[in-house]
């Protein structure tokens, strides 16, 4: 899957980039139709949970959407792709069912 990162706010270490990137290959194995994703990574200024991951992923006529935010990026991309694969495991069985 091609995947698009952007860090906002700061320059991510590749360390970072390839964590989030296998993680969103998993992501492949539930919905193997996925055409791009779109990861943003946000540093904010408030509180112990300041690191933001949205993830935006295009599938064949639809668009899903997560975001999370926690202690470290790595924790937030993965409360994300959880997010993400529930919500392409609900998407596989409506379009199987139809």
């Amino acid at each position: 899957m091609k995947v698009k990162m952007h860090s906002i706010k700061f320059d991510a270490d590749s360390k970072l980039l390839g964590v989030v990137q296998k993680k969103m290959d998993k992501l492949d194995t539930f919905f193997d139709r996925i055409i791009d994703g779109e990861v943003f990574m946000r540093l904010n200024n408030e509180g112990v949970k300041n690191k933001t991951v949205e993830i935006k992923i295009n599938i064949p006529g639809d668009q899903l959407f997560a975001t999370s935010s926690a202690a470290s990026f790595e924790a937030a991309a993965d409360e994300v792709t959880q997010a993400l694969t529930k919500q392409l495991k609900r998407y596989k069985e409506k379009v199987l069912s139809h």
